[in-house]
């Protein structure tokens, strides 16, 4: 009848235990993981040092 089946469920290790599509846990890392990594970009070319201009005399 109605139960859990261990049998059904695949066990994952190394990266796929963090970051799989099968669990909640798993689609919420890799949510997080897109979102940390477009915040990084968007903080480096953010804090990035502008290029001086050039001082010519006239």
């Amino acid at each position: 009848m109605g139960g859990h089946d261990s049998g059904s469920h695949p066990q994952f290790t190394g990266l796929a235990k963090y970051f799989n599509s099968y669990t909640i846990i798993g689609r919420r890392n890799c949510v997080l993981a897109t979102y940390a990594s477009l915040l990084a970009i968007g903080l480096f070319f953010k804090l990035k040092p502008k290029k001086q201009a050039a001082v010519t005399e006239k």
